[in-house]
């Protein structure tokens, strides 16, 4: 679990990351990584720590579908449904996957907590379908395989 939001904290991570070239995604990205979410306080930290406007901060903050200004309420599973993914059959995933969870696809958390979100890029085109589950990127996963990753995800405690 993650530690909760510390604004103290989170100053420390902005002042060891603001020296960087494009500094702001290895902030926001540190921050999630610490905090489990990019709590909407850091915003103007960040836009002061790196001279950029609350506006331009929370443009980046919520353009990239990976950060969180919330903290997740349970584990969460995403599955790529950009183009190359949907050529081969990401769409029987996210069937399995409401299935097996009782939640629709971006519904929130299903059984066991875990909750299925849709993203639009993991990186992984050449081996679609993609999904990331515990941090972890899949590739050519099936529907028998994503079955196997949930329980895999349940029996280490995650879900």
């Amino acid at each position: 679990m993650s530690p909760t939001w510390n604004a103290e904290a989170a100053e420390a991570i902005i002042a060891r990351l603001k020296t960087l070239d494009g500094a702001a995604l290895p902030i926001l990205h540190a921050l999630q990584e610490a905090f489990g979410y990019v709590d909407r306080a850091a915003v103007p930290l960040i836009a002061e720590a790196l001279n950029l406007s609350r506006a331009e901060v929370h443009g980046i903050l919520t353009f990239y579908h990976d950060f969180r200004t919330e903290p997740p309420s349970g584990r969460v599973i995403k599955l790529c449904r950009a183009e190359a993914c949907q050529a081969q059959g990401c769409e029987s995933l996210a069937a399995e996957a409401e299935a097996q969870l009782g939640v629709a696809v971006d519904g929130g958390p299903g059984k066991g907590g875990v909750a299925i979100e849709t993203v639009y890029c993991l990186g992984n085109c050449a081996l679609g379908p993609a999904v990331q589950v515990d941090g972890e990127l899949h590739g050519r996963v099936t529907p028998d395989v994503l079955d196997a990753l949930i329980a895999m995800s349940r029996s280490r405690g995650h879900a």
